[in-house]
């Protein structure tokens, strides 16, 4: 056991934020996210997080992960479709309380992409990680800073 350290941060997610180093990303997707599929496009990890929504695992991690302050949007998240645009995602405003929590910057810290450029950058993170968070377009990208 340590001090400090998140309960729902298990010890293969703790290794994996330990080791990442400035400027890699970490994906956090949610229940349909292709998460095997994307990490081992490029040989990167898939750490499974069974049972625990995207925004607990956000802001456990953020605890721990401090934001890139050399980039204007060390957060990104999946946008909505076309199809889906007047689908509501209160998910978002979530993802966007918890990133003003641990970074001045607020919600001008977050971008939103396209699905597919997306899951095109996803495929250059370090890890992801997969939830079964069940809201709808909830899946986010965070480049890691300096302490």
């Amino acid at each position: 056991m340590l001090k400090g350290i998140p309960d729902i941060i298990s010890p293969e997610l703790l290794k994996t934020l330990h080791a990442m180093g400035h400027g890699d990303i970490l994906v956090i997707g949610d229940a349909n996210f292709p998460a095997d599929s994307i990490a081992s496009a490029k040989g990167h990890e898939n750490i499974r997080c069974d049972g625990h929504r995207a925004t607990e695992l956000l802001d456990a991690i953020l605890q721990l992960f401090p934001l890139d302050e050399f980039v204007d949007h060390p957060v990104t998240i999946m946008d909505k479709m076309e199809m889906h645009k007047d689908l509501e995602c209160p998910v978002w405003g979530e993802f966007t309380d918890i990133v003003s929590k641990y970074d001045k910057r607020g919600k001008d810290a977050v971008q939103y992409i396209d699905r597919f450029d997306f899951y095109e950058a996803a495929k250059n993170a370090y890890a992801v990680v997969s939830t079964t968070e069940h809201a709808f377009y909830a899946c986010i990208m965070i480049q890691k800073g300096c302490l």
